[in-house]
This record gives C-alpha cells, structure tokens and sequence, in this order.
C-alpha cells in the first residue's frame, strides 16, 4: 500500500473510531439513566479510546514517513 493510502485508512480507523467513542458514551449515559450497571459498557469505551489513541499514534508514524520521503 502506498503511504497516501495507508494514511486515508488510517483516517477512516480514526473516524470509525470516534463515531464508536460517541454511540458508547451515549449507551453509558443511558444505562446510567435507567439504573443499570455501567462496568461493562465503561469498560468498552476505555478500550476504546485506547484503540484511538493507537490509531493516532500510527497515524503520526505514517505521517512521519511521509515527510522523511518527501525529503529525499
């Protein structure tokens, strides 16, 4: 995969992601709401900010390479 494509993939994670973060905080709110447990539903939205975060991260590393062959 070239880097443009490897960076929109890595784009479209990103904004998967995010739209999950949201719809996970909307299902904690609520469970919150009706009196319901939230352990499980928070334990998801940790794993996944983790898994934006990680995203983010490669993000930047593809970004990086990109810069480095620019320079050459």
């Amino acid at each position: 995969m070239r880097e443009r494509e490897h960076l929109a993939q890595a784009d479209r994670f990103i904004a998967e992601c995010t739209k999950r973060i949201v719809h996970q905080r909307d299902v904690i709110a609520s469970a919150f709401q009706k009196g319901h447990a939230t352990d499980v539903p928070v334990s998801m939205l940790r794993a996944l900010e983790a898994s934006l975060r990680a995203f983010e991260g490669h993000r930047l590393l593809i970004v990086d390479r990109q810069k480095g062959t620019e320079r050459r």
